[in-house]
Order: C-alpha cells, then structure tokens, then sequence
C-alpha cells in the first residue's frame, strides 16, 4: 500500500509539472515571435533607408528579402533579411505582412492571449486570430 501511495503522489507531481511546463513553453515561443517580428521590422526599416520604400510583399519563409534594383542604392545584391523567419508552430500560426509601400504591418498570433488585431484587413494568422502588431514608425 505505502509504494502504490509514493507511485501515486509522484504521477500527481509528475503531471502538475507538466502542465505547468506548457506556460513556459507558450511564453517561450511567444518570445520568438516578439524577437522574429522585430528582426522583420529591423530589416524593413535598412530597406526603406536604401529602397525609400517598403516592400509590397515579404519574401517566402526562408528566403531571403533582397533589394528590387531601383533606385540605385536598392542594389538586388542587397540581403535586408537572410532569411524570412517562420512562427515557432507553423502547422497552425504563420507571420501575415501588409504593406502599401509607405507603411506596414506585420502580425502573429501569441499564445498567451490579446486582443484580436487586424494586418491588411485580415485578423487570419495561418489557423489562429492575429492579436499582436508591429507597424512601421
């Protein structure tokens, strides 16, 4: 009876922490959301700077956001990101940008909650509701 109690109270435990560890990993991954999402803007703002606009589209996940040739100082050889980050779920969340080539929008889907946003109209961010924003300054 004494080691069905002990196998007893360690399957409690053992499920408490491992509900417990899901909180961290969705704050974790949301993070990486917050980090990819600024990553982006980093390099959307480089490319105005050379460009004097944004882009109409982001590249694929993965691939790269180089300079459209015009003007000049756009060159194509230009990397602005080595590569498009992709949401840490892809099979259900996925990163949506907008932009009319003077502003932008980018948008993912956190978690651990907010308030329903919208990025070109659309609130869809892959299989989930878009709630967190980054826009240009």
């Amino acid at each position: 009876i004494e080691l069905l109690v002990v196998i007893s109270i360690l399957g409690i435990l053992l499920a408490i922490s491992i509900f417990g560890m899901q909180g961290a990993r969705q704050a974790s991954r949301d993070g990486k959301r917050k980090a990819d999402l600024e990553q982006m803007r980093s390099g959307l703002e480089i490319y105005r700077a050379d460009c004097n606009i944004y882009p109409n589209a982001m590249p694929a996940t993965g691939a790269q956001l180089k300079g459209s040739g015009t003007p000049s100082t756009c060159a194509v050889a230009n990397v602005y990101i080595s590569s498009v980050p992709a949401d840490p779920v892809p099979s259900t969340h996925s990163y949506t940008y907008s932009s009319n080539g003077s502003t932008y929008e980018i948008c993912a889907s956190m978690e651990q909650g907010g308030t329903t946003v919208t990025c070109g109209g659309s609130s869809s961010c892959g299989g989930s509701t878009c709630n967190y924003k980054v826009v240009s300054p």
